[in-house]
């Protein structure tokens, strides 16, 4: 199986939800100010969505410059979104939009923190998934 790697901004429930899985992971620096992570094999991205009403600005900003890196966005196999229902039609809306963009497949969604469902959920999805991966 291959690595994760997430953005957590200071509410911090991406991150719980990452370290709750146990699966390797990678943390995109949440200050523009770092440097880019530049990663070395096939990753799924895990990403909230920080968007209002509208859905303007659904994809961090440092998810953003992450993925503009052609060396980063070549090794991106998925992306699991999290978000918060309150929001209506713009919950997860960052999975979409990434999975658009870079042509991969959207795998789970779940809300803030993610269930002990979710962690299961994911766990054995990405276990298919990266088997798939490998027999194709």
């Amino acid at each position: 199986m291959s690595m994760l790697v997430y953005f957590s901004s200071g509410t911090q429930n991406t991150h719980r939800f990452v370290t709750k899985t146990g699966l390797p992971a990678l943390r995109i620096a949440c200050s523009m100010k770092e440097e880019i992570l530049l990663v070395t094999q096939p990753f799924v991205l895990v990403v909230a969505t920080y968007a209002g009403g509208d859905g303007r600005g659904a994809v961090p900003k440092p998810v953003i410059r992450f993925l503009n890196d052609s060396s980063n966005r070549s090794l991106i196999r998925g992306v699991i979104a999290g978000g918060n229902r309150n929001f209506g039609s713009t919950y997860c809306l960052a999975g979409t939009v990434i999975s658009e963009k870079c042509q991969v497949p959207f795998l789970y969604r779940y809300e803030l923190a993610g269930t002990d469902d979710d962690v299961i959920n994911v766990r054995n999805g990405l276990h298919r998934f990266w088997q798939q991966a490998q027999a194709a």
